[in-house]
């Protein structure tokens, strides 16, 4: 008994997601990102930071968000800002940690999901998460890359003449 609402909430959300459609031009991607930035600005994690540190003027942004997104999703080549360095400078105002990428991701996933369904929504979740930690990796002081953690190993040894000789080079070499 106890997986009959499981199975009954699973059948309501395919439903939904049935009835949405996917995100296919710029009025779309318009429709997301000033659903998602009404969330941000009344969000109290995030909110403030729109609002008393970036002094961010809607009219001004949108239209660049949906440069960058367009850009994202459909490779339109609007955006041609430097994004990182717009957060660095808002992270030397106000440090951005963890939780504020965490709960920017979910508020744009949960608006992704609440007015879109299909591919190229489900690839506005993946970049927005690619994009989140690219960017709290940088402003960390780490690597951009999520394949951060594979470490470098040391130099291969190479086995000449049944002899080891390394590869590294000598202090000659150098």
């Amino acid at each position: 008994m106890t997986s009959e609402p499981s199975r009954a909430s699973t059948r309501a959300a395919d439903a939904s997601a049935s009835r949405r459609r996917d995100l296919a031009d710029r009025d779309d991607i318009a429709e997301l990102v000033t659903a998602f930035y009404t969330r941000a600005f009344a969000d109290p994690l995030l909110g403030p930071i729109f609002v008393d540190v970036a002094h961010m003027d809607l009219d001004h942004h949108l239209p660049i968000m949906c440069d960058f997104w367009q850009t994202v999703l459909f490779n339109a080549g609007l955006y041609r800002r430097n994004a990182l360095q717009l957060h660095y400078v808002l992270h030397a105002r106000h440090p951005l940690d963890e939780r504020h990428f965490e709960r920017w991701l979910s508020l744009w996933t949960t608006t992704v999901d609440d007015l879109y369904a299909g591919p190229v929504a489900e690839r506005a979740k993946l970049q927005a998460t690619r994009i989140a930690g690219s960017i709290h990796r940088r402003l960390d002081g780490r690597s951009g890359s999520e394949f951060e953690t594979i470490g470098r190993r040391d130099a291969p040894t190479v086995v000449e003449f049944g002899r080891h000789v390394s590869t590294e080079p000598t202090a000659a070499e150098r």
